[in-house]
């Protein structure tokens, strides 16, 4: 078997309804669009726990948050556990990284596993950006995604011999605080339509998520728009002019993201080595795009949890490919690895999900549902809770836990635990919390045993807050 090329081009916060082959109506991506058209689109890939920090571990490391360490912004990976990097270039693959690391910073916690490493400090600049290698320091002129890509297509050409690589092209754009290259400064004037959910009042959510700090009309900021709104508006027109400020930048943010895309696959097209590489678009999680009045991402709801990903390998991958199966950011390693040949660590969690896309694989053998948990209980920013829950097609139940609000030592919760339960089919916009509802008993009390088995399957357990199976409260 021909080993492949290995290009993973990661981005961060870039949520699947901003790409036009998940049906964008506020923005076109055409060269992303080209990857799927090309090979597959996964209509259902899920992050484990959407934050940036703890998913780019769990892709690396196809584990768990509780698995490999990484379950807040501020706990640092140690690098030296197995990944799908380290595998592949102990079977032979040269590999590298370029761009946004963003897993911790300094002695013991920089890459490993790479023959180059190239990457960002912490979140790193838009513009003018500072890249640490191995040998220290320095700062690069130019716009960070543009630059990412010409240091990741320089060490390509750097290569002599015919030994497959991995390259992992990791950008930080489109994350907060969305500052677009100078090229791009007049795209998106016009009006940019509200989603659907704009008008959310959380009428029937949790006091847990009402407490998330994640308004566009209230938690965006002068820094963030790089203006103050004009004097005299409304509460309701100020909200609306904030959106169209987030949006205009981040959309602007999302078109060079798109063009670099391009610039890398047209260097393989140029090369002759497209037909040889896996080709695999994601981000690290979704992000709320006005999605019930919210910008940011954390919650366990749908355009948070949703990852874009996009991935061709002509040898093995035919074009045209719309998978509705539900993968998660955990699957990446073991799909990776498979698709090279190279025997995945029994460590690794996930499954493969190559032979999905092959039509080989048996329909017991595709997962009925995922499991989700955020840790990062009531960050600085967000106030966001931390929760766990389950997700199948058509059924997601959430537990906020509200550890740390209690007395401590105490086991006493000043805010009991608190459920969400949302029917998909019927209320795809999980504007209707149903926990409560009768109606859904049955509903509740299955998806609480599935949500247990999960959490047990992965080697994690649930909060003592959670009262005992077969109660509510």
């Amino acid at each position: 078997m021909t080993r492949p090329n290995v290009v993973l081009i990661l981005t961060d916060d870039h949520a699947a309804h901003a790409i036009g082959a998940y049906g964008s109506v506020v923005n076109t991506t055409p060269r992303i669009d080209e990857i799927a058209e090309a090979g597959a689109l996964v209509e259902n890939c899920f992050a484990t726990n959407s934050l940036c920090s703890p998913s780019r571990a769990s892709i690396l490391t196809g584990t768990y948050s509780h698995i490999n360490g990484v379950t807040t912004l501020v706990t640092p990976i140690d690098a030296s556990q197995p990944s799908f990097v380290s595998q592949l270039k102990d079977a032979g693959y040269r590999t590298a990284i370029v761009g946004k690391w963003h897993m911790g910073d300094g002695d013991g916690h920089n890459p490993q596993g790479f023959d180059y490493w190239d990457v960002l400090i912490e979140q790193g600049e838009y513009v003018d950006p500072t890249f640490l290698t191995a040998g220290g320091l320095r700062t690069e002129k130019g716009y960070a995604t543009d630059l990412i890509t010409d240091l990741a297509l320089r060490w390509l050409e750097s290569l002599q011999g015919d030994e497959p690589w991995c390259v992992l092209i990791w950008h930080k754009a489109p994350h907060r605080p969305w500052q677009p290259a100078e090229r791009h400064a007049d795209l998106y004037r016009e009006p940019i339509a509200v989603p659907r959910t704009w008008e959310d009042d959380y009428s029937t959510r949790t006091s847990s998520a009402r407490r998330g700090a994640m308004r566009i009309a209230e938690h965006l900021n002068a820094e963030d728009l790089k203006a103050e709104p004009p004097a005299g508006l409304s509460y309701e027109d100020e909200a609306l002019w904030k959106y169209q400020r987030y949006m205009e930048d981040y959309l602007r943010c999302v078109e060079a993201v798109d063009e670099n895309v391009g610039r890398v696959t047209d260097w393989l097209r140029a090369r002759g080595e497209l037909d040889d590489t896996l080709v695999m678009y994601a981000s690290d999680q979704g992000f709320f795009l006005g999605d019930h009045g919210w910008f940011d991402k954390r919650f366990m709801y749908e355009e948070s949890i949703r990852m874009p990903l996009v991935m061709s390998y002509p040898r093995q991958i035919s074009a045209g490919i719309r998978h509705k199966g539900i993968v998660t950011n955990v699957d990446f390693a073991r799909t990776i690895l498979d698709a090279a040949g190279v025997k995945a660590s029994a460590r690794m969690q996930g499954r493969t999900f190559l032979p999905d896309l092959r039509g080989t694989t048996a329909a017991s053998d595709t997962p009925d549902g995922f499991y989700y948990r955020y840790w990062e209980h009531d960050d600085v920013f967000h106030r966001a809770p931390a929760h766990y829950g389950y997700r199948t097609a058509h059924h997601k139940l959430i537990y906020f836990y509200n550890d740390g609000l209690g007395l401590p030592g105490t086991g006493t919760f000043t805010y009991p635990g608190e459920w969400e339960l949302y029917d998909l089919d019927a209320d795809p916009d999980e504007l209707l919390n149903v926990a409560s509802d009768p109606a859904y008993a049955d509903v509740f009390a299955a998806m609480r045993l599935a949500l247990r088995a999960a959490q047990s399957e992965v080697g994690d357990e649930p909060h003592p807050s959670e009262p005992p199976l077969g109660t509510l409260r």
